[in-house]
């Protein structure tokens, strides 16, 4: 399998572990000129029904590292900007509430990592 097959599979599972999770999911693979955010859904157990913005990663094992890492710095104002984007063509102002989360999956075992980072959205 590819890696962008590999890479689908393994967000549809965290879309799935989600949506268990009872959160909606209001988009898959969202692109915009900044970038691509995996999943854009809303917890709806939060007060706030927060908007979170999701990055899968996924590792066959261990061996190169845990999955997390991978969400460095770079990656995470990448994402921020993507989803300032998003909120901003969504109609949505400074005050929705939302978050960053980080779904890693390493081998079969899924770890939901909320607020794993913190952005400025201006």
């Amino acid at each position: 399998m590819n890696k962008r097959k590999v890479g689908t599979t393994y967000e549809q599972k965290a879309a799935e572990y989600l949506t268990e999770k009872e959160y909606q999911i209001l988009e898959t693979n969202y692109r915009n000129r900044y970038g691509e955010i995996d999943l854009v859904a809303r917890d709806r157990r939060a007060a706030g029904r927060p908007i979170v913005f999701v990055e899968v990663k996924y590792r066959r094992n261990a061996s190169y590292g845990v999955p997390q890492e991978a969400v460095n710095g770079r990656k995470q104002r990448k994402i921020i900007s993507v989803a300032w984007f998003y909120l901003k063509m969504h109609g949505c102002g400074y005050d929705t509430p939302c978050r960053f989360d980080v779904i890693t999956i390493c081998g079969d075992h899924i770890e939901h990592i909320e607020n794993a980072f913190y952005g400025a959205m201006i």
